[in-house]
This record gives structure tokens, sequence and C-alpha cells, in this order.
């Protein structure tokens, strides 16, 4: 059996559960791009040498299959979406207090960059927050329904700006935006 189906060369694709839809479709835009995180996701956890960061973001690639299905499974499939949890948010959201907890860790914004892994870490989170931006646009048309879906993703790409932030106090790296020697008002963390 071949990957080349050739049931996509006329532009249509099936969702989870077997409905047929134009490849141009909102819910496949939203999890494409899903899928699109998944890989950076992945990029960065190749190259971080920190075994903590590796296999958690590891489990979240895992978790955003289930993410990516909910989204993707339209009323009338053949099967139920994959339900996303308020406990899959607090989970991501436990991480994220421990890792703000840690001393040192950047209070500011960051500029992307100073090291491979944290960079990469940036470019996920960046790929998330479009994810999320998709995903609101499909809640407020009330394609999707499970607000969780939402809390989700604003959740992981905090984790995933904390990631970044957590590798460059590890490099012993100053990632902030404004350098040191130049006071004024500090910028939020993250998007």
């Amino acid at each position: 059996m071949s990957i080349a189906t050739k049931r996509g060369d006329g532009g249509q694709t099936g969702l989870p559960g077997g409905v047929r839809v134009s490849k141009s479709d909102a819910r496949v835009e939203c999890y494409g791009t899903i899928d699109e995180l998944i890989s950076q996701m992945g990029f960065a956890r190749s190259i971080t040498k920190n075994e903590e960061v590796h296999d958690l973001v590891k489990d979240i690639q895992r978790e955003l299959f289930r993410v990516g299905s909910a989204i993707g499974t339209a009323p009338g499939s053949r099967k139920p979406a994959p339900e996303i949890t308020l406990e899959m948010v607090d989970a991501l959201e436990a991480h994220v207090h421990r890792i703000e907890a840690l001393p040192g860790i950047l209070g500011d914004w960051s500029l992307p960059g100073e090291v491979p892994d944290s960079a990469a870490m940036d470019v996920a989170r960046t790929v998330c927050r479009r994810v999320e931006r998709l995903a609101v646009r499909l809640f407020e048309e009330g394609v999707l329904t499970n607000p969780n879906i939402l809390s989700y993703l604003n959740r992981l790409s905090d984790l995933l700006w904390l990631f970044g932030r957590q590798l460059e106090l590890e490099a012993g790296v100053n990632a902030a935006l404004r350098p040191a020697d130049k006071p004024g008002n500090r910028w939020s963390r993250a998007w």
C-alpha cells in the first residue's frame, strides 16, 4: 500500500472520521498548522541537551495529535472527537509555574537567537500562536465548541516561551530584549 493514494489530487482531503472537504477548509488549515507545530517542536527537541525538556516536548507532541484530531473531527463524523480536558490544560500550567519559579529566569521580553535550542523553541511558540489564532476563528464561527482547546494552545505557547528562557538560563546567556545598561519599562513576556 502506497502513501500516494491520489485521493487528494483534486484538492479534497478526509477529516478524521471520513468526512471529505476541500484542502482549503479552515479545519484543515488549523490542524495542518498543528502538524507544522509538532514538526517544529521535534526540531527543537532534537537539538536540546536538556533531557527533561526533551522528554516533556515529546509527550506534548503526542498530545498535539489528539488536539489536531479534535479540531479536525467534524460533526456527523463516524467517530467522536478526542476529548481535550481541563486536566490537560492544568498539566501544562503546572510546568509553566515550575519554570517561572526558577531562580534567574528572565522576567522580561526576550530577543530570540542566543542559543539554537531556545531559538527553535521560540519558532515553535510563534507557530503555536498561529494555531491558536486559527482555532479562535473556528471557535468564534461555532465550528469548535470545546473551549479547552483554546486554553490548551494558549498555555502551550506560554510553556514553549518558558522552555526557551530556561534553555538560555542553563546556557548562561542573557536574551533580554532591553540590554541591562538601558533602563526603561519592561515588556510583557509573551504575546
